[in-house]
């Protein structure tokens, strides 16, 4: 699985293929169809290493913030910044469900539902912004002068009321 993430993040959705895989790992392509059945099997695989990751680091905002929902939210992006074509995978794409690891995908959404208090809406309604903002800025949909951790903030504090004015943009990973 290393192997083709590194081979995922280096040349992107578009030349990801299990020929190219074969060539990176030194084998024949038939050696991948051994271990998985197709290429969506192998997405899906990828998927949900994504979503088991996402769900540790959600976890420990649980416990390690007083603002878990905007902490997630900032993990959510840093994790978007850090693996572009991975979040792609995930998120930008239609999703597989069926070929998916048992719970990996209901582990990552479990800490963002306790996280909004049980709310599944109010959980959702961050997601989804949280996925906006992070699909735009990977995509270089703002001006470049946009102060993007601005955005996070008044952003997250209409959704996280117990949030203070500072968020997902204390990492410094803004635009200039």
């Amino acid at each position: 699985m290393t192997v083709a993430r590194q081979l995922l993040e280096e040349e992107g959705l578009d030349s990801f293929s299990m020929r190219r895989l074969a060539d990176r790992l030194g084998v024949r392509a038939p050696v991948i169809y051994k271990h998985f059945a197709s290429k969506s099997a192998l997405v899906a695989a990828l998927i949900s290493v994504g979503f088991e990751e996402q769900a540790a680091l959600f976890e420990a905002a649980l416990t390690s913030s007083d603002h878990p929902l905007t902490a997630m939210a900032g993990i959510y992006r840093a994790y978007g910044r850090d693996n572009p074509n991975l979040y792609r995978l995930m998120y930008d794409r239609d999703l597989e469900r069926p070929l998916l690891l048992p719970g990996s995908e209901e582990r990552a959404v479990i800490p963002a539902v306790r996280a909004a208090g049980g709310n599944r809406d109010l959980a959702r309604a961050a997601w989804a912004f949280a996925h906006g903002m992070t699909i735009l800025e990977l995509n270089n949909r703002f001006p470049r002068d946009a102060d993007l951790d601005a955005a996070w903030r008044r952003g997250m504090a209409s959704l996280d009321p117990s949030s203070e004015a500072s968020g997902p943009g204390r990492s410094g990973h803004g635009q200039d």
